[in-house]
């Protein structure tokens, strides 16, 4: 292997109006434990300074693209897998934040478990100046995964690490609106491997409940549910049970807005983390912001239940 011209991991991150959190998520990239990475950075036609503070970065391993066009998620990953020069390719948005050993820890799973495609890990989600809002449920094995694949798969798309041919084989499909990534799994779990490290590895953004946002990805999940129905991918009690289950969940989440308790659904959503955990996560997070450029939000707490 060329040295110069290669990298073990090749990192896409599109981004597009990210200028208030870019910095921080490309800093939590360049201090990772592994240093073997490229990071591409792939701007989506953003209409504030997130490019010109991209092209900021002095780091030979950091390559901007910006074409000034927006052409979506899905797009933009296909362009980062197709400019990958690593073995494998991980996935990050330009408001998440990259734990120090995440690197390392995913890259040693794969090259001990060849078998395995895809491989997730645990996050940590947060607000605002990184405050803790809790962490999700991950499921460690294949079989767990996709225990339930008409409800959807439990492996968080912002913490994929993968083979570099596997995603040029099963590339993302440009008109899966807001569901890139449930409907590269649906389409491959049947021959792929599928698995997530139980370490949280990621800080995971969540500032806020968008319905309309939501509501497009259920509709959108429901009818890929009908269409992989009609092409015997799926039973017609398979895709009508995930239809149910999705209309379901968009009403209690239409229900919530109305009544003006949209935060409560995230705070719904989110698990207690450990104390330990929540330490280790504040380590990480101010070694990553720059209090003199303000980013820091002065009393660092918690905001869901914390076991002991």
């Amino acid at each position: 292997m060329n040295a110069v011209c290669q990298s073990q991991v090749s990192i896409g991150m599109p981004v597009r109006n990210c200028e208030r959190t870019l910095k921080i998520a490309v800093r939590s990239v360049q201090r990772q434990t592994y240093k073997d990475w490229e990071l591409l950075l792939m701007d989506d036609g953003s209409t504030d300074r997130t490019a010109e503070i991209a092209r900021n970065f002095r780091d030979a391993r950091i390559k901007v693209f910006s074409d000034g066009v927006h052409r979506g998620l899905p797009a933009r990953l296909n362009e980062a897998i197709s400019l990958s020069s690593g073995k494998y390719f991980g996935r990050m948005d330009g408001d998440d934040v990259a734990y120090p050993e995440r690197f390392a820890r995913q890259i040693q799973y794969l090259e001990n478990h060849s078998e395995v495609d895809l491989l997730g890990a645990g996050i940590l989600v947060f607000k605002g100046g990184g405050h803790v809002r809790g962490t999700r449920t991950i499921w460690q094995t294949h079989e767990g995964i996709c225990r339930r694949p008409w409800a959807g798969f439990y492996l968080p798309h912002p913490t994929w690490m993968g083979k570099t041919a596997w995603f040029r084989k099963h590339c993302y499909q440009p008109e899966a609106v807001r569901m890139e990534d449930q409907e590269l799994m649906l389409r491959t779990y049947r021959t792929s491997r599928f698995a997530s490290l139980e370490e949280i590895l990621v800080g995971y953004r969540e500032d806020s409940f968008s319905f309309r946002k939501s509501f497009s990805t259920r509709v959108h999940f429901a009818k890929l549910l009908i269409e992989n129905s009609m092409q015997g991918k799926l039973s017609r009690f398979q895709a009508m049970r995930g239809v149910v289950e999705h209309s379901l969940k968009a009403m209690i989440e239409g229900i919530a807005v109305a009544t003006g308790m949209p935060d409560q659904i995230l705070r719904h959503r989110a698990l207690p983390v450990n104390r330990n955990e929540v330490a280790r996560w504040k380590k990480v997070w101010e070694s990553l912001v720059d209090s003199e450029a303000g980013n820091i939000v002065p009393g660092f707490d918690v905001e869901v239940q914390v076991p002991r």
